[in-house]
């Protein structure tokens, strides 16, 4: 979490530890009370005679809160992938709550769509998946509300706030199917909708501003900051706890090669130390890693620009080299439309200019997958422009998050990662992906990555009684590898049963001698694999569901929790399809029966997916 600068009286290291233990523990609702007790707190402390230690908590007065200056409730949802849309939310509530409005906060995937007839006000701030996707905590939510149950919404208030990455076609598509599917119900709009792409903090502020301005004198109302003021720091200067904003330096440990010679990719297995950093997690969680763009490619367009890169420029309020801003601050591959349209603003080419027309939607997607910054620079010569006409059509370079391996239990201060390199050619030049390429090619010995956690509470593990039930596909079998660490450490009593599949037996069985250690010490009650491109014809983990249907049955019926982890284009939407087969043939469910049957699981947090 992001600390304000403060001032007033010292406090000692150890004591910002204690609250920064206890902040981040909280839930908004908590701090906001707990604000509140302090407050109370203080005054006792300066009317009576007594110390703190002496002080009885019961005699300390509630928690006070604005008055409410509405007798409407307003509700903020939100449908997140990456957690940005709920440190929205937050910031809404905290707003709203800051000026007396009566507000309450929901994640969607927790939210029962039939209550929306009774709401008054309502926000919604939702990401967008892959190609218009929801989020897939939000599949239910969004299967309701474009379905024919969905109630009519005369008396309903809206406003969405949709959050999405312009280097897909259909952006932000989520936000633009609620928006639309509210007005058709008869909903009336607080605000427009805003559509933000990945540096959403701006655009997002203003649009708070203005939606809590509807229930109070707008003048009344901050727009929140979302850029970090300061930090709180301990007696050595560090800060007390690390974040998107402020990332740990983490040490490499080790980065090693996991998939053996003759393999078709190349997967790694990457472990980092969190020694004095003060991060936790949970098995599930991910590790978000700030990754950065390979030098050689920073290098080739100052070069192609005629540019110096000990040139300064201004990034965020701050002047830094434009080799580092490049390197560090900007995302300088994937070509967006933003680009697309700057490029074409800077040159006046033709191409450029025809690509930017509605009607050449497809054509202008098809050029955008097919170039990189540098190609259209190199295509569409623009000489003499300088640094900062450069920066004005680049967007920030996003962090990248990553399946945590390991459990805490088991790796004490340390995280895991499993990592596929991506590497391709592309115009006769060989590419690889931005953080998958730094994780191979940047992090040696003695390298340090900076990283932050980033909680999944959709994807922890149940009790340690009930069995579970894994899929996962390549790199979506590491997070199984938590589970079964945690489970070890713990001593689970419940069943475990992994399905994984990769492309060889030989080079691709990733933790292959682990896993069968797991099997042996009966940690890991079974296990069935899949190597697509062992056989002929190519079996994937669908299949092998499919040929094990009636065990899949009977463990679901018996009440084991289902997780699937992998590709979101083609691995889990095949998986469920072989899923519903499954209740179909040995359940004797109709389709849209054995749909429900698995609706019902995701609303019982019994079917947990983190796809990608």
């Amino acid at each position: 979490m992001t600390r304000p600068e403060l001032t007033g009286p010292s406090l000692s290291s150890d004591q910002w530890r204690q609250i920064s233990e206890l902040a981040t523990s909280l839930t908004p609702e908590q701090a906001i009370w707990i604000s509140g007790y302090f407050a109370g707190l203080g005054h006792q402390l300066r009317t009576s005679p007594i110390g703190i230690g002496n002080l009885p908590v019961a005699n300390l007065p509630p928690p006070t809160r604005p008055q409410a200056t509405s007798s409407r409730h307003l509700t903020v949802l939100f449908a997140s992938e990456t957690g940005n849309s709920a440190e929205l939310a937050t910031s809404v509530v905290d707003a709203a709550q800051a000026l007396g409005i009566n507000v309450r906060r929901s994640d969607i995937a927790e939210y029962k769509p039939r209550n929306l007839a009774e709401e008054q006000d309502l926000l919604v701030i939702t990401s967008t998946h892959g190609e218009g996707d929801p989020p897939q905590t939000a599949l239910t939510f969004f299967e309701f509300i474009e379905s024919r149950r969905a109630p009519k919404l005369p008396n309903l208030r809206f406003a969405v706030l949709a959050l999405g990455d312009s280097s897909y076609e259909r952006f932000c598509e989520a936000g633009k199917r609620l928006d639309r599917r509210f007005e058709e119900l008869g909903g009336q709009r607080l605000a427009d909708r805003i559509d933000c792409d990945v540096d959403f903090e701006e655009p997002a502020a203003v649009w708070i501003q203005e939606v809590l301005g509807k229930f109070t004198p707008a003048a009344q109302v901050q727009a929140p900051a979302f850029e970090a003021k300061g930090q709180i720091a301990s007696a050595d200067g560090r800060p007390v706890a690390f974040d998107k904003k402020h990332p740990f330096l983490a040490p490499v440990l080790d980065n090693i090669v996991l998939t053996g010679r003759g393999s078709t990719k190349e997967t790694r297995h990457i472990e980092l130390s969190l020694a004095d950093s003060g991060l936790v997690y949970r098995p599930g969680d991910a590790l978000g890693v700030q990754a950065r763009n390979e030098p050689t490619v920073a290098a080739a367009l100052i070069e192609r620009l005629a540019l110096s890169g000990d040139a300064l420029v201004n990034v965020k309020k701050a002047s830094i080299t434009l080799t580092d801003a490049l390197e560090r601050v900007f995302e300088i591959t994937t070509a967006t439309p933003r680009f697309l349209d700057h490029w074409a603003d800077i040159t006046n080419a033709t191409e450029l200019l025809e690509l930017r027309k509605p009607e050449q939607s497809e054509a202008r997607t098809a050029f955008l997958r097919g170039h990189h910054v540098l190609d259209i620079i190199e295509r569409f010569p623009a000489p003499g422009i300088d640094a900062d006409t450069l920066l004005a059509g680049l967007r920030p370079l996003q962090p990248r998050l990553y399946s945590i391996a390991s459990s805490l239990s088991a790796m004490p201060e340390e995280a895991h990662l499993t990592v596929s390199t991506v590497r391709y050619e592309l115009l006769d030049r060989s590419r690889a992906g931005v953080a998958s390429g730094y994780l191979a090619m940047q992090t040696g010995e003695g390298a340090h990555v900076p990283v932050y956690i980033q909680s999944n509470d959709h994807f922890h593990l149940p009790d340690d009684d009930v069995s579970i039930l894994m899929i996962g596909a390549g790199t979506g079998v590491a997070p199984y590898r938590a589970f079964m660490q945690e489970r070890e450490a713990r001593g689970a009593t419940g069943q475990s049963w992994l399905v994984f599949g990769e492309r060889n037996f030989r080079s691709d069985f990733l933790y292959q001698v682990e896993w069968q250690a797991l099997l042996k010490n009966q940690i890991l009650t079974r296990m069935d694999v899949a190597f697509s491109r062992d056989s002929s014809p190519k079996t994937y983990v669908q299949d092998r569901l499919r040929q094990q249907g009636r065990d899949v049955y009977a463990w679901l019926e018996e009440g084991a929790h289902l997780y699937v982890c992998g590709d979101a284009a083609h691995m889990a939407p095949d998986v469920h399809a072989a899923l519903i087969e499954i209740l179909e043939r040995h359940g004797g469910l109709d389709r849209e029966a054995g749909s429900e049957y698995l609706a019902a699981m995701t609303r019982d947090r019994r079917y947990r997916r983190d796809v990608y």
